[in-house]
């Protein structure tokens, strides 16, 4: 499986990697998607994420960041609302200084359900609060993934990332979200988004639910999927949001029987191995 994992990111929330998993990650040489949620970014120090920075970070691991999501809404039309939500990514920023990681997704929740006839605004909104984020981007070097979850076709997502310069503002595309939420075809998305594809999250489900199960044991058509991303000359980050150490083995075993990390293995013809940091970067 190490062949297969070496290729991959591997969503870790942050306590869980410092207090139970570190070893692990250190041994098998694992590349983390580091997530963080309220209750870290209230309880752990500055000192505590510099310390398991000097100890994960080096030229041969790649880090990811996935930003904080639950009641956080960057495009609210209460504006304490978004500073509440701006200010917990304004934390997330403050963190990665010591990590410097490849790309931080976030939720730019959208929801056609809640907002109805609010499109326009929500879209205003949402710059708004993206834009004053786009310089702590450019410090660091990384890249802002804005990421699908109940959007049922990528228009106001595609709107939202035409406002911002494709090299700090990218997409990231979930599987296991398009296959429970959307009501577009795949190629529709690729077609619309895949330009601005920085990052994938790889999970399944049986398109009714955000189930998370391993990839291969839902219905999102895999196979087609990284057929075009194939054949559009696509290389996105490769996240698997497995959520247990059981699922995750799982998704490896699939994976490596599928055979759709190929093009991977291939080298230059097909899809690279994840790269270390860039020459000056931790």
């Amino acid at each position: 499986m190490q062949d297969v994992l070496k290729h991959l990111q591997v969503h870790i929330p942050f306590d869980q990697l410092l207090q139970k998993h570190l070893d692990k990650v250190l041994r098998e040489g694992i590349n983390p998607e580091i997530a963080f949620n309220c209750a870290i970014l209230d309880r752990f120090t500055d000192g505590e994420y510099a310390g398991l920075a000097q100890r994960i970070c080096g030229p041969h691991r790649s880090i990811t960041f996935h930003g904080p999501f639950m009641d956080l809404r960057p495009g609210a039309v209460d504006p304490e609302i978004r500073h509440v939500s701006f200010r917990r990514f304004l934390r997330v920023f403050e963190i990665a200084v010591h990590f410097r990681p490849r790309a931080i997704v976030f939720h730019p929740s959208y929801d056609e359900r809640y907002y109805v006839s609010s499109g326009r605004k929500w879209l205003e909104n949402s710059i708004g609060t993206w834009s004053k984020l786009l310089p702590l981007a450019d410090q660091l070097d990384t890249r802002i993934a804005l990421e699908n979850v109940y959007e049922t076709d990528p228009d106001w997502i595609g709107r939202l990332l035409d406002a911002f310069p494709p090299e700090r503002v990218g997409f990231c595309f979930d599987t296991g979200h398009f296959n429970a939420f959307a009501r577009t075809p795949l190629e529709t998305w690729m077609d619309r988004l895949g330009h601005r594809l920085v990052e994938v999250h790889l999970h399944d489900n049986r398109g009714a639910l955000d189930e998370h199960l391993p990839v291969g044991e839902g219905t999102f058509p895999f196979g087609e999927f990284f057929s075009i991303l194939a054949g559009k000359g696509l290389r996105p980050i490769l996240t698997v949001e497995a959520h247990t150490e059981q699922n995750l083995s799982k998704t490896l075993f699939n994976i490596e029987k599928s055979g759709i990390l190929e093009g991977f293995r291939r080298g230059g013809s097909g899809f690279p191995p994840v790269p270390g940091p860039a020459a000056g970067r931790v």
